[in-house]
């Protein structure tokens, strides 16, 4: 004969092992689409880099070939242009050199710096008005991700870990335990 105490421990495992099985369906779930996302990023990578190798390839100056079933345009060329040797390919993976002066350089270089900068420093902003607004409780990265919308995949909710990491060293916000984040007491 089965004791209860026997009998209540399987009940308690096999009811133990129901959450786990539900927890792990909501796991997969989320994995899913995970991948799914990678999978869909992976082929605009690949796309964009396949087109930016037949630029690479194509002699500058040159035009791209039509489309398929597309008319060809009907422009003369000039008559020096039969005399002219086209420029080589560049090899693939490198750029052709380019002489910028000193402005030209730093022109360039500005406005890019300037919109890193800006990105950078909003999520560390929006971070700051969230714990601003949560007052003394403990948050996770997925939370504030969640909270600033920036939940859609693990690469976004990494930049928030990495942001909320250069906080806690910057000692903005202090750390409350493992993956948990907090304001600091003002």
């Amino acid at each position: 004969m089965v004791s209860e105490t026997h009998v209540h421990n399987v009940e308690l495992t096999a009811e133990s092992l129901q959450e786990d099985l539900a927890r792990l369906r909501v796991q997969k779930q989320a994995l899913e689409r995970e991948l799914a996302a990678v999978v869909a990023h992976l082929g605009s990578v690949q796309r964009a880099l396949s087109a930016l190798q037949a630029l690479m390839l194509e002699p500058s100056g040159a035009t791209s070939a039509p489309a398929p079933g597309a008319a060809a345009p009907e422009t003369a060329a000039p008559p020096s242009a039969a005399t002219e040797v086209a420029p080589k390919p560049t090899p693939r993976g490198r750029r052709p050199k380019r002489r910028q002066g000193a402005g030209d350089a730093a022109a360039a270089a500005a406005p890019a710096d300037t919109d890193r900068q800006s990105g950078y420093g909003r999520l560390t902003e929006q971070i700051l008005e969230y714990f601003a607004t949560v007052g003394d409780a403990d948050v996770r990265a997925r939370d504030v991700a969640a909270a600033l919308g920036r939940d859609t995949d693990s690469g976004t909710i990494n930049a928030v870990r990495s942001t909320l990491d250069r906080l806690v060293a910057s000692s903005r916000i202090r750390r409350a335990g493992r993956g948990l984040y907090r304001a600091n007491r003002s």
